[in-house]
């Protein structure tokens, strides 16, 4: 298990779509919203979890066509709320803090982004069995143990990565109305640019 969270350690320094995620939603809508988006994709990656466990996962790696069809549904997910985020005009703000968000709806589009990455899912089919000791329990609780604790890890690290950027984020946050509409814009173009790059994304 402790090789196990080393890796993750590892793998959580190399930015990714969930860290550029957290940062963005977190510098749009504060600490708060940057939890909320963390939570979020753990509940993406604990329902991955399952899927590999349960098999479902191996369908996208047998199939082109489900690999394919999930994949530019994501893909389409992202460019559209890149494109709302590019065409939404921001309100008038008075003071220099970040703009009230619905964190309900945060939380379900992060949800989404993650279910519907097909790489996320193929990621913990290949991923996790290799952590599985064949003198110790039966190969699903490992794989659940395993995967429990991904999640974990995950929460930690995107809540204090929400934390970190929050307070940096302070004296470098939008002072004016002119800055608070071009990090909306900012915002809309790292959707697309992450929808865009799952979109060419490979099977291998």
């Amino acid at each position: 298990m402790m090789t196990f969270i080393i890796v993750v350690l590892t793998l959580f320094l190399i930015p990714g779509p969930a860290v550029i995620l957290t940062i963005s939603q977190t510098l749009k809508g504060g600490m708060k919203n940057g939890i909320v988006t963390g939570l979020g994709i753990a509940l993406g990656d604990l329902i991955h979890t399952f899927a590999a466990v349960l098999g479902i996962s191996a369908i996208l790696m047998a199939s082109a066509f489900a690999f394919e069809v999930v994949k530019y549904v994501g893909a389409a997910y992202l460019v559209y709320l890149g494109i709302s985020a590019l065409i939404h005009k921001s309100k008038k703000v008075q003071q220099p803090k970040a703009e009230k968000v619905n964190t309900n709806l945060t939380f379900r589009q992060a949800l989404w982004i993650e279910l519907l990455n097909p790489k996320t899912a193929l990621f913990f089919l290949a991923f996790l069995p290799q952590f599985v000791r064949s003198d110790s329990h039966p190969v699903t609780i490992q794989l659940l143990q395993l995967g429990l604790t991904f999640v974990l890890m995950s929460i930690i690290y995107t809540s204090f990565l929400a934390f970190l950027t929050s307070v940096l984020g302070e004296k470098i946050y939008v002072k004016n109305n002119r800055r608070s509409h071009w990090m909306e814009k900012v915002a809309g173009i790292v959707y697309i640019g992450l929808g865009l790059k799952l979109a060419f994304q490979t099977q291998k």
